[in-house]
């Protein structure tokens, strides 16, 4: 096995896999650890954990057990992936992740690129941009988990790691493969431990998915998955051809599920909700008893068969609606009954014959695909950049799996264009 990809949460991880099978690398998927002695025939393998906003000290431990998992493939390079939008607080989960793949991994250096250019994500002397506004300035800042304040990438990981971080600019980016790759040997001759590389356009991830090459771990984001599967793919003559009809959905009952409270999820169920059957949660019936209430709401949904389009289920608000249930309710009491929520209703429906799951959210789909017994994935068709969909390897399921800012305003609308 070449690349050995550790995500942490389960959109991302879907995020990367699509990114790979489409620039030319075989990928399989897989669902937490596997485990001892599992093997797995792909160039690529992409371990999927639910450890984006866990306690630092879990995270950690997740990752090792994946690292060690990729290890006995015979993996050659390890990608440690998250968000493009650098998810995470001062106590981590990203540093202290970093440091523990790092000593694992008996090295001291590694690059930050969390760049996505296709999705408006982009780095500019070490500063992270959301289209054209700093992270700290997006949407981002008004995530209930992991709120970002900040979009200097260099004292975001300082703040949460061990070690020194730099930056290298863009102007040594255009120079190409031969000038980042010496920039890494003199940062790392200067006692950095980070690298943040600068990344504006898909060809600064070309050349970036060539330089990394040598180097035993890169994090980063699934733009800089994409440049090094172009790599992989030049280097062994290979082709990315339709590397995706083995995930493709064949079409069957469909349900919405959304817990992303993203600015771009908002816009979407806003849309979708206009011309579709949608049922907006009481959080506070969720707090009185998700398996009874996961019940009333399959019994809505059951009585919208006749929609042409899928019903909606969803969670998501505005950031004052978020603020108002967090206030009454409190974040995390409210945030573990909506997911105990969700978990019901996917096993509801699934017992029920919907065999298509459209979800919003990481921290939903992570949920959705556990309650559903999902051990890996087939990597189908990408319906916007970064979420394809995705056929479960051991049960009869179709998902699309989307991180809350990825897609634009007709997502819910183009995933079910696919059959």
């Amino acid at each position: 096995m070449y690349l050995g990809v550790i995500a942490d949460d389960f959109t991302g991880a879907t995020d990367i896999a699509g990114f790979l099978v489409g620039n030319g690398l075989p990928t399989t998927q897989l669902i937490g650890v596997p485990a001892e002695g599992f093997r797995v025939a792909s160039d690529a393998a992409v371990v999927s954990l639910k450890s984006r906003s866990c306690a630092p000290d879990e995270a950690v431990e997740q990752s090792k057990a994946a690292l060690r998992w990729l290890q006995a493939q015979g993996c050659k390079q390890f990608f440690f992936k998250y968000c493009s939008t650098f998810d995470s607080t001062a106590k981590g989960n990203i540093g202290p992740v970093t440091d523990a793949l790092l000593k694992e991994l008996d090295d001291t250096f590694t690059i930050i690129c969390p760049s996505l250019p296709v999705n408006g994500r982009t780095v500019y002397y070490g500063y992270l941009f959301v289209g054209d506004v700093p992270l700290n300035e997006s949407g981002m800042r008004h995530h209930p988990i992991t709120p970002m304040l900040d979009s200097n990438l260099m004292r975001l990981m300082e703040a949460q790691a061990s070690g020194k971080a730099g930056n290298i600019p863009a102007g040594i980016i255009d120079r190409g493969v031969e000038a980042v790759r010496e920039a890494f040997k003199n940062l790392r001759a200067a006692g950095v431990r980070y690298a943040v590389v600068d990344t504006l356009t898909d060809e600064h991830l070309t050349v970036l998915g060539q330089a990394v090459e040598g180097l035993s771990l890169v994090t980063g984001g699934s733009g800089l998955g994409a440049g090094i599967a172009r790599a992989f793919s030049s280097r062994n003559g290979g082709k990315a051809g339709d590397a995706s009809a083995a995930g493709a959905p064949p079409g069957g009952k469909t349900i919405i599920l959304s817990g992303s409270c993203s600015t771009m999820t908002n816009r979407q169920v806003a849309v979708y909700s206009s011309e579709a059957p949608a049922y907006a949660l009481d959080v506070l019936k969720c707090l009185g008893g998700a398996q009874n209430y996961a019940e009333e709401v399959a019994g809505w949904i059951s009585g919208q068969a006749g929609s042409i389009l899928a019903p909606l289920v969803y969670a998501t608000t505005d950031p004052e609606g978020l603020a108002v249930v967090q206030k009454t309710h409190g974040a995390e009491a409210a945030s573990a009954a909506v997911e105990a929520f969700f978990s019901h209703l996917a096993k509801l429906l699934a017992g029920a014959g919907f065999d298509h799951f459209i979800v919003a959210g990481g921290e939903t789909s992570g949920v959705v695909v556990q309650s559903l017994g999902i051990s890996g994935f087939h990597i189908g068709p990408q319906i916007a950049p970064g979420v394809p969909w995705v056929r479960a390897v051991n049960v009869p399921l179709s998902l699309a799996l989307k991180s809350g800012n990825f897609g634009d305003e007709q997502f819910f609308f183009k995933a079910q264009s696919f059959y």
